[in-house]
């Protein structure tokens, strides 16, 4: 099941400058998701990082990771209309420099839940190779 941004903004309650993801390409619902952002130039973080060499921060694409685990999340109907937030994030590396003029292809499986609490591991990609890695904890709250 894909979803528009405009799909994507009646799950998540995220909106600009900091909906960091375009589209979700597939998912199922309290099992995982798959998406993607399109990173352009014209995004506030390249006015300050770094002006001489545009580099996506890694906390926002970590940041965007945790927003297509939302989409997992959010889609089980018994969480349709809460929140979700950090609760926290393990082993994160940053393999691949993210540019404008990239596509991040991103997903996000859930390994684990505890009641309110849920645990995924999170991917980002570019071009097939591997930016970002990271082991989310959630919260959902609502």
């Amino acid at each position: 099941m894909e979803l528009n941004s405009n799909q994507i903004q009646e799950i998540l309650p995220h909106r600009y400058p900091f909906q960091l993801v375009d589209r979700v390409l597939d998912y199922e619902p309290g099992k995982w998701a798959k998406g993607i952002k399109c990173v352009s130039v014209n995004e506030m973080q390249f006015l300050g990082h770094f002006p001489q060499q545009h580099v996506m921060p890694g906390v926002l694409v970590v940041e965007a990771l945790a927003q297509v685990g939302a989409i997992a999340i959010l889609t089980e109907e018994e969480n349709k209309g809460k929140i979700v937030f950090f609760g926290g994030i393990k082993n994160a590396r940053f393999k691949k420099q993210i540019i404008p003029g990239d596509v991040i292809e991103m997903e996000c499986e859930l390994t684990e839940r505890k009641g309110p609490v849920g645990y995924g591991k999170a991917t980002a990609k570019v071009d097939g190779k591997v930016a970002v890695i990271a082991e989310l904890t959630f919260a959902v709250q609502g």
